[in-house]
Formats: structure tokens, sequence, C-alpha cells
């Protein structure tokens, strides 16, 4: 991986218990999304894609913020139409990735969240944060609206409220992310580790084909008006009930037998 200004990576992975953690490294730019890093980590995006031995994904950060949006360093100097298309192209195919792989995505979150980094936990599948945690699309006061992030969060929030942080900038605390469905649940600082790994696990323990068919599922049937919606829903259940797994764990539901351990079949 490429070097920091501290000559470390600036993505790290830990991979634990089928769940791969993926921690954002430039806590000097509070983890701000250079081209390089969101290069970094569309390859892990890629990689986890195939990878069957992981069922949990978490993204994280280290140093006080999640992450402070895109690096505006890398807009300052007028690079160009081109330059900026090619950015958030890449953006946006990393933010489209964390929903396409097949593993459930957990964002970790403390600190601030602002712009594209308030877009990254609301592109994850699922999000866990601490109590002082903020979140902000702050594009606006800086004469940029938050467009590209005005996707994810729109995706979770009700329209008001989204439309409010976009139109102002102001942060919400942790707790009323809560409220507006931008992430799961609050906990204390010293919490954070334990809830997201026990998030994390409980969605590893689950059979990985029925979890990835259900998450594809899931983002697909947004998308389509009720008659398509169900269309989708009964063919993946079809095909669902023709696993192996799916018999073995309905009959041991029936028969009052612990679940058998899923094979993937």
């Amino acid at each position: 991986m490429t070097a920091n200004s501290g000559n470390d990576p600036i993505l790290l992975r830990h991979d634990e218990d089928a769940i791969a953690t993926l921690t954002l490294n430039r806590p000097d730019k509070f983890n701000a999304l250079s081209t390089e890093l969101m290069g970094l980590i569309q390859q892990e995006l890629d990689s986890l894609a195939g990878d069957k031995s992981v069922r949990a994904v978490v993204i994280a950060a280290n140093g006080k913020a999640f992450c402070a949006g895109h690096d505006l360093r890398e807009m300052s100097d007028d690079p160009g139409e081109e330059a900026i298309q090619a950015l958030f192209d890449q953006c946006s195919r990393m933010m489209v990735s964390l929903t396409q792989i097949p593993q459930p995505v957990i964002a970790r979150v403390h600190g601030i969240a602002t712009a594209a980094g308030c877009q990254l936990v609301a592109q994850c599948d699922l999000a866990v944060a601490s109590e002082e945690a903020r979140f902000a699309t702050s594009g606006i006061n800086v004469g940029l609206f938050c467009g590209t992030p005005m996707v994810a969060v729109t995706r979770n929030l009700p329209r008001k409220q989204a439309m409010e942080m976009l139109m102002t900038g102001d942060f919400i605390n942790a707790t009323t992310a809560e409220q507006y469905g931008l992430v799961n649940r609050v906990v204390t600082a010293g919490e954070l580790d334990g809830a997201v790994r026990e998030l994390a696990g409980a969605v590893a323990a689950q059979g990985p084909a029925f979890v990835a068919a259900g998450k594809k599922l899931f983002y697909r049937q947004i998308e389509d008006g009720l008659t398509g919606a169900y269309k989708e829903a009964t063919k993946t259940m079809v095909e669902n009930m023709q696993r192996q797994d799916a018999r073995q764990g309905i009959n041991a539901f029936l028969d009052k037998r612990d679940m058998p351990e899923w094979k993937d079949r």
C-alpha cells in the first residue's frame, strides 16, 4: 500500500473471524478521500467481491475524524474538467461497489463525517456511531452543492431532513443521525468497537448465499415499482428455497434442532 506523510499505509486491512476491516489511515488529513485512497479502497472492494472467506466488511478510520470528504487540495488549483470528472467518476464507482459486493458493509463512525464522508456512511449497508460523531453535507458552505453525497443521503433520510442538511450544510449529532435513519445505533466511544463487532458477527453468522442474495434484492427492489419489487422478491425466494442450506435450515427449525453450519450450497 502507498504510504502517507508518516510513512504508514493510507489504507489498512485486517481480517478476523470472517470480518474484513478496512481502516482509513490519513489522520493528519482527517481521512480525506484522495484519488489515491479511493483507488486503494476500490482495489480492496474488488478483491472482497470474490472472497468467500469474508462474510462482513467494516469501514473504520484512525485519528479524530471518520472522513472529512474529498481532499479539496486536489481541486484547489483548477485541475480542469477532465480531472474533476475522473475524480467524481472514481468516487461514484467506489460508492456503488459498496452496495454491489455481496457482503454487508458496516460503517464504524467516530468524529466528523462530512460531505463525501457523510456519503460514505450513507452508502454503507449499516452504520454504528459513537455518541460524539457529527455529520454534515457541508459542500454548500464552500460553494459546492453536495450533489454526489445527495444520492446516498436521500436514500437514507426522509426528504425534508435530507434537504435541510443539503441546503444548510449544518451538522447533525449522532442522536439525530439515528433518528433520521443515517445510522443504526449510537453508543459511547468506549462501546463502539464492541458494538461494531457484535453487529458484524451477527451478520457473518448467517448463510452467506442468503445474505448476498438478500442484499442484491434489497437494493434492486428499492428502484422498482411495487409489482416489479414483488416479482424480483419472488424470484429470489424461489432460488433460495432450492438451496440445500435452506432445506436443512427449515428442517432443523421444524425439528427444533440447532441450525446447521451453513455450507453455502
